[in-house]
């Protein structure tokens, strides 16, 4: 923070040059402009280049991809000019490899770059006059807070020439045909200071994709862990152990063999992880996780092994290949174990499919090396068991028998398969916008599921391969007892609670029929301004400032200016997490009127409103782009959230604006500018 000393002695002219001074360098330090961007055009043949967009991003910041999926952030849109037939674009704007992460308050997977972005666009030039292309790129760049930003850039191509051909020229010219004069100064930004001891709610920093690799390896482990303890897997265990151990004389060569059997095991399935990988390509399976069809198609797949697992049917592979492979075993030797490896695996695949499939699904929609990470800790966690008691055979005595509890865990199995299979519906109805599967309907068929294995544990319903019975184990009882409280846990959820073990699993809030608790109306619709609508939490908002404006001054209440984006992410997490404490949403709901202007909104304006700002140098051309001039010609800032307090003269009522605040200050600051208000 700038602090202005006291003047104490009568050199007034020179103390407003020193303010006016210190005001231009703080009003500067509030625009926001992370990336620094560079144009290249490099020459393919004589009429064909590739217009290269290079941004370098500073340290903690992250910028969006053009397709990172509708419903999260804002996406980089990328507007080539001209457009006539002087100019063929070949296929559309590539980009650098962004990263993968799913983003619990939007509950959708966003796609960004950190440290560097490239957009790469390949044109054949059609008539030799075309020397410049330019590009206008409107994009969204976050850290504690997002800044929406609107930049237009000039390639300046070389002159036609019947050398070209055989040339290979790149031409470095970087021109910003729009840029803010405020922007020329942020070359070394400056922090931030609207926020008095700002408390970051989400300043950490985005999880890389290697720990999201870790994660689904773990994940993927207790998989096979789980596995294990299927009717199809776990009396396979001493068998095969004792069939080392005893058929070799010496007991090294038998420890040998059951450590290539078990890294065998590895092998085919990481093998399995590979093919999937090799055959769809790390940019498709990335597509699978937001394509609806896709979505509808793992849906079906999961009902599938779900029903198997009840007990519908098995699913088994053909018999004839069991019997090939057990021929081949019966060589011995390490191809012997090899196919002895397969064996299990063919023989075992009416209860590890189902579970491989769905781990399968789940990496697949990762992208990437995932399919291989994931098959890599299935296998690990199913092959383990082999070696170890290999290693000490002692330890098999210490083994449950086999009994009706492993067709327990296989029916539990099902029952988690099916819930995990309305997910993937939820997801394709999501993106369709289909509202069939909204978020009570959601919680609903959970409370279903879960309900009905917790009366399955509890033994009151039975399928038809479950044996008699008598009596709960301990471990069971457990069981039964965690998922009853998982079972009471999600009921609230129909009416509006949160639900935060399960963030990311159901439809966001406002995916839902009513608003719930949270969202309970402060007033009913018919009480609603002329203008106004329900916004965050239920709240009467206006999204117009005119109107907004005109309401406050008629009803003599401060005007709370809250500049915020459809996908400003922190905008949402500070509605959630402090518009939503009971204090702060009772002066929201009652001492204020709030203005919510998103910067983000495209809907165009009537075309006789739109015109060239003087300022900036921008077109402004949508609702979005009038509310960005605002903040930037007003209050000198372009990030998101900000909030304004403003009295009947349309002056701030407190010395500071604010951001990303936690309840107390958020709350303090409100109190401040609502007690300036009435002090007038």
């Amino acid at each position: 923070m700038f602090i202005i000393p006291s003047i104490q002695k009568a050199w007034v002219s020179f103390a407003v040059t020193i303010c006016a001074l210190l005001m231009i360098s703080w009003s500067s330090a509030q625009i926001k402009d992370p990336v620094k961007w560079k144009t290249t055009v490099q020459t393919i043949d004589q009429e064909t280049f590739d217009l290269i967009l290079t941004g370098t991003i500073e340290p903690h910041w992250h910028v969006y991809s053009q397709f990172t999926p509708e419903g999260g952030s804002l996406p980089a849109e990328l507007t080539w000019t001209p457009t006539t037939e002087s100019i063929k674009y070949i296929g559309k704007t590539k980009e650098s490899p962004y990263i993968k992460k799913h983003n619990v308050d939007f509950d959708v997977d966003e796609y960004f770059f950190e440290n560097k972005v490239v957009f790469t666009q390949r044109i054949k030039r059609l008539q030799p006059s075309i020397t410049e292309i330019k590009v206008k790129i409107d994009y969204q760049a976050c850290k504690e807070s997002c800044t929406n930003l609107k930049k237009t850039f000039v390639f300046k191509l070389p002159v036609a020439s019947t050398e070209m051909a055989a040339q290979a020229v790149t031409n470095v010219d970087t021109v910003a045909a729009t840029t803010l004069e405020a922007e020329k100064q942020v070359a070394q930004p400056k922090e931030q200071t609207v926020v008095s001891k700002s408390t970051e709610l989400s300043s950490e920093k985005e999880a890389s994709s290697s720990k999201g690799l870790w994660a689904l390896f773990w994940w993927s482990f207790l998989g096979g862990f789980t596995a294990l303890l299927t009717p199809c897997v776990f009396p396979m265990i001493p068998m095969t152990v004792s069939y080392f151990t005893k058929r070799n004389e010496k007991r090294a060569q038998g420890i040998q063999q059951a450590l290539w059997y078990g890294l065998s095991i590895i092998i085919l399935y990481v093998l399995l992880g590979w093919a999937v990988t090799a055959i769809f390509g790390a940019d498709a399976l990335n597509a699978l996780s937001t394509n609806p069809w896709f979505n509808l198609i793992f849906f079906v797949i999961l009902i599938v092994f779900a029903c198997s697992f009840l007990g519908a049917f098995e699913l088994v592979l053909p018999y004839s290949w069991s019997n090939k492979i057990d021929q081949k075993a019966e060589k011995g030797g390490v191809i012997g174990i090899l196919f002895m490896a397969l064996a299990l695996a063919i023989v075992s695949f009416s209860c590890t499919g189902p579970i491989v499939g769905t781990l399968l699904v789940e990496a697949a929609s990762m992208g990437g090396i995932s399919p291989l990470v994931g098959m890599l800790g299935f296998s690990t966690a199913l092959a383990l068991p082999f070696m170890l008691f290999a290693l000490f055979p002692g330890w098999l005595a210490s083994l449950p028998q086999s009994g009706g509890w492993l067709n327990t865990v296989k029916v539990s199995l099902g029952f988690l398969e099916l819930a995990l299979a309305f997910k993937f519906l939820s997801t394709a109805d999501l993106v369709l916008q289909l509202h069939l599967v909204e978020r009570e309907v959601f919680l609903a068929l959970w409370i279903a599921i879960f309900g009905a294995w917790t009366l399955y544990l509890f033994g009151k319903i039975k399928t038809a391969h479950d044996s008699q019975v008598m009596h709960l184990s301990v471990g069971r009882l457990l069981l039964a007892m965690l998922v009853l409280s998982f079972t009471i846990y999600l009921i609230p959820g129909l009416f509006g609670a949160p639900l935060k073990l399960i963030s990311g699993f159901p439809p966001p809030d406002h995916y839902s029929e009513s608003s719930g608790f949270l969202g309970k109306a402060t007033s009913s619709a018919a009480e609603l301004p002329e203008g106004a609508e329900k916004g965050p939490l239920g709240l009467t908002v206006f999204t117009d400032y005119t109107q907004g404006m005109s309401y406050a001054k008629k009803v003599h209440k401060p005007a709370l200016i809250d500049f915020t984006g459809y996908g400003c992410q922190n905008c949402r997490r500070m509605e959630s997490n402090v518009w939503s404490l009971p204090e702060i949403k009772q002066i929201l709901a009652n001492e204020v009127i709030v203005i919510s202007l998103y910067v983000d909104n495209k809907k165009p304006l009537p075309a006789d409103k739109q015109y060239v700002s003087k300022v900036t140098g921008n077109t402004i051309e949508t609702v979005g782009d009038q509310w960005t001039e605002m903040i930037i010609t007003r209050y000198k800032a372009n990030s998101q959230p900000y909030y304004v307090l403003l009295d009947e003269q349309e002056k701030t009522l407190t010395s500071q604006s604010i951001s990303v605040a936690s309840g107390g200050e958020f709350q303090h600051w409100l109190d401040q500018g609502i007690q300036a208000f009435k002090r007038k």
